[in-house]
């Protein structure tokens, strides 16, 4: 295997450590629940914590790549992450477990663009780039999968800590590689300035936005926290545009605004993460509230849309190359929604786990296939200058769409369910969970709709191919 390819496996293997995190905990929840003594009502704070954490630093972590220099921004995210991850371990309080969790999403948000933005600038765009993001995408994607997985096994046969734990040794061993595979960072270029106004007001507005969407629902829309953090968020983000207007060199360069490609990834990610990011958590709880299956039967039960999830990514980057971008994303999000629809209408309370089968199949290809396709969109025709940005961009579109799906979604979800126990609650909670998928359908066929503006054709129409970039860095053009 030579560098380059070697390269690849590390960043693929970094995406999925941040990836499956995202998840891991999911199936864990009862237990940490119990053992921390937390509420039902606060107990999803642990997703909630790391959620709003990373949606809210993935513009300021993707900027830092680009001007304090990738592989620096990489290995701060890692080092970060592990040791968050092992202080989530050892957590005694529930307090304690929310501050890990935080650092935690904090730390992923400087290594999710930053392995984006060096698979870009190592590998010109177009067929080489398109592969290459397949391999990513193929991490990334079924690291969302996994997680579920790989949190019920660690939990059922190691406690709760263990999910925690084992994001210990996997971030060390990429540090490790990276140190030895990834070139230093030039020297920096004193003539870009970093935007700190414009980086903290973006952090913040979108920070106070994630948080009132997600704590929506539990603290109530009209509750005095939630409507003073969505109008302090709202108000940050203007502040955000009149700052990016008059600065010299913005957080935002306006020449990426202009990037219809990239506009197109943005608007695709939100959606995305609205409906699929969110398909993993209602299965969750499909199959452990209503058919009672404990941590590990759960675990194991992801393992099909897992190994389907991995084939789609693996294939997107061959399609997309050959068919173009907008005819595979039309097709892929057009099964999707189909899978969608007939996993929604199979999820009763006295179905079985084969009626879910087919929908999960087609949900899972369509998974894959544009999880890669829309990152691939998201780095074309954009300059090795701007990757980290721009890669921060299209991050925070899936972080901030999570957000929405999942607070617009859990209400659809938990309609009907109120001040019912035993098994009237069981029949409400699936019909509950039905209903939401099949509003996950509705916004898969409406993401269709989104991808249309991309250009039509075999490449790219803003194809600018880059040179491999592991040759030795020069002072005008940062490298990883």
């Amino acid at each position: 295997m030579n560098r380059q390819s070697a390269t690849l496996v590390l960043l693929a293997f970094a995406m999925l450590i941040v990836s499956l995190d995202q998840y891991i905990v999911v199936v864990a929840l009862p237990e940490i629940g119990r053992e921390l003594g937390y509420s039902a009502q606060s107990l999803q704070a642990v997703i909630s914590a790391y959620a709003v954490a990373s949606a809210g630093f993935l513009l300021l972590g993707g900027r830092a790549a680009d001007l304090v220099g990738r592989r620096r921004v990489f290995l701060f995210g890692l080092v970060l992450y592990g040791g968050a991850s092992l202080a989530g371990g050892l957590a005694p309080t529930p307090e304690a477990l929310l501050v890990a969790r935080a650092v935690q999403g904090f730390g992923g948000a400087f290594v999710y663009p930053a392995t984006l933005a060096l698979v870009n600038v190592t590998f010109a765009e177009g067929r080489e780039r398109n592969r290459a993001l397949a391999v990513w995408g193929s991490a990334g994607a079924a690291g969302l999968v996994i997680g579920v997985l790989l949190g019920g096994v660690l939990t059922y046969a190691l406690g709760w800590e263990a999910v925690f734990f084992v994001n210990v040794p996997l971030a060390g061993v990429a540090v490790f590689a990276a140190l030895r595979l990834i070139p230093p960072d030039p020297r920096r270029d004193t003539h870009r300035k970093f935007d700190l106004p414009g980086a903290l007001s973006a952090t913040l507005g979108v920070t106070l936005v994630v948080f009132a969407l997600i704590e929506g629902p539990g603290f109530g829309w009209g509750s005095p926290a939630i409507l003073l953090s969505a109008t302090a968020g709202l108000v940050l983000l203007v502040v955000l545009v009149v700052i990016e207007r008059r600065s010299r060199d913005p957080l935002v360069p306006p020449r990426l605004l202009a990037n219809r490609s990239l506009d197109t990834a943005v608007a695709i990610a939100f959606l995305f993460m609205a409906t699929f990011g969110s398909v993993l958590y209602f299965l969750s709880l499909y199959m452990q509230d209503v058919h009672g299956y404990d941590a590990l039967e759960t675990g194991v039960g992801f393992l099909l849309p897992t190994a389907v999830v991995v084939a789609g990514s693996a294939l997107a980057g061959r399609v997309a190359t050959r068919f173009g971008l907008r005819s595979t994303l039309v097709v892929a999000l057009s099964i999707g929604a189909l899978g969608a629809l007939a996993l929604g209408l199979s999820m009763s309370h006295d179905s079985s786990y084969a009626a879910l089968v087919p929908g999960l199949i087609a949900l899972s290809i369509a998974d894959g296939v544009v999880f890669t396709t829309m990152f691939i969109a998201a780095g074309t025709g954009v300059s090795d200058r701007d990757q980290g940005i721009s890669s921060g961009i299209a991050s925070t579109g899936a972080g901030v769409g999570a957000a929405v799906g999942l607070a617009v979604l859990v209400l659809v979800a938990n309609r009907g369910t109120e001040g019912l126990d035993g098994e009237a609650l069981r029949i409400a909670t699936a019909d509950g969970l039905s209903a939401a998928v099949l509003v996950v359908a509705a916004g898969i066929a409406l993401t269709v709709l989104a991808a249309l503006p991309l250009a039509i054709g075999r490449e790219p129409s803003t194809n600018v191919p880059c040179p491999r970039r592991l040759a030795a860095p020069t002072p005008q053009e940062p490298t990883p």
